[in-house]
């Protein structure tokens, strides 16, 4: 076993996403120490989730105070369009679209870059995967790496690790739990057999196909490309969700021969024809009760290691957001008590945390539910046109 002893004052990050990065960037802009532990083995080899709308009072600005707007600016997609249709093709509600300048989305991979482009040589250690993070016989926070050394005398340790967080455990010993909504996830490029159908779809924006438990979801990206989703309450049927450990894409066939067989063939070929591997996606969330924990001397968490939920539209930028008040709090106290830092910004993302979980219990219902579309559609008073 290998321990490395870092200055007490340098700050110790798990997780090079957004959170991470951000949190990096905010520090080195005041010239305060950091390293951040990266379990990828190098920028280039990074996988990317697709799009994410980034809201002006969060995410934005966090981005604002990082000097980083313009970046994101160049890279974004204004007036992005949702539309939303049943089972059949029919539109039920478009959403957002040409001069809707709030929320502009960007590729995830995209929103990394610019930020890790800021974050100066050797401060992310790539390839560090994180075996457990404990207290060391003098009550110290210490990092288990899964290669055997320890990295320790850290003044803060920071969990932006997501939704599997190896920092939460000095918090609650309460897991994410399974949602019961599982997605299978793929890339169509331009030249796919589906792809010109696709983009008939989506038309450069964002589709959302859905009846109830089932959805096709497409997604427009920067470099042309769609992400396409499939998803279903699979927790309906055990033998199915098991069976997704070993081959997710016979369930899929399963799944599709029963459940999308009233679909239009026009979406559910952008599925069956798609030509690339499919990735796994299961939703986890962490209920409200995981939030309540007494102050933990050394230790922080942000993003969804504090407060994963399902998809809601906030992950990324309460997030972002979440490191902005922790970077404050941390440059308000660098001279003073770091665990001061960390319970002045408890203070406000406690409660923003139950207000996200709180809202990821209402997707689950709404758009992951029984009812979805309309379900969803009236809970944000769209209008549900229904003649498109």
């Amino acid at each position: 076993m290998h321990s490395t002893n870092q200055n007490e004052k340098s700050i110790a990050i798990l997780g090079a996403g957004p959170a991470g990065l951000m949190l990096g960037r905010l520090l080195d802009l005041s010239k305060i120490p950091f390293t951040i532990f990266e379990r990828d083995t190098e920028p280039r080899n990074r996988q990317g989730s697709g799009t994410l709308d980034v809201h002006p009072g969060t995410g934005q600005l966090a981005l604002k105070e990082a000097g980083l707007f313009p970046q994101f600016k160049e890279l974004a997609r204004f007036g992005v369009r949702n539309r939303f249709v049943d089972e059949k093709g029919k539109v039920l509600a478009d959403v957002g679209g040409e001069g809707d300048e709030d929320r502009p989305e960007i590729d995830r991979l995209d929103l990394q870059r610019i930020i890790q482009e800021t974050i100066p040589p050797g401060k992310i250690q790539w390839g560090s995967k994180v075996r457990d993070v404990g207290r060391n016989t003098n009550g110290a926070v210490e990092i288990h790496m899964a290669d055997g050394k320890v990295e320790s005398g850290f003044g803060l340790v920071v969990g932006a690790d997501g939704a599997w967080s190896k920092v939460r455990n000095l918090f609650t010993s309460i897991s994410p739990q399974y949602s019961g909504t599982t997605f299978l996830g793929t890339t169509i490029l331009p030249g796919d057999e589906v792809y010109e159908s696709a983009d008939s779809l989506a038309a450069r924006g964002n589709f959302l196909a859905i009846r109830g438990y089932q959805k096709i979801f497409l997604y427009y990206l920067g470099d042309r490309s769609y992400k396409i989703y499939v998803g279903s309450d699979l927790a309906r049927n055990q033998k199915l969700d098991d069976a997704l450990l070993s081959d997710p894409l016979e369930v899929w066939k399963s799944v599709f021969s029963s459940d999308f067989k009233e679909w239009s063939s026009t979406l559910t070929d952008l599925v069956s024809k798609s030509a690339r591997g499919y990735g796994t996606w299961p939703f986890y969330h962490l209920p409200k009760e995981a939030l309540s924990w007494d102050p933990v001397p050394g230790a922080a968490l942000v993003g969804d290691a504090a407060h994963v939920t399902v998809p809601n539209g906030e992950g990324v930028n309460n997030a972002m957001f979440d490191s902005l008040e922790l970077a404050q709090q941390i440059i308000k106290h660098w001279s003073g008590d770091l665990d001061q830092a960390v319970a002045e910004y408890e203070k406000t993302m406690i409660p923003r945390a139950r207000r996200n979980l709180e809202d990821g219990e209402m997707m689950m219902k709404t758009l992951f539910g029984p009812d979805a579309p309309e379900s969803l559609l009236q809970a944000f008073g769209f209008p549900v046109d229904g003649s498109g």
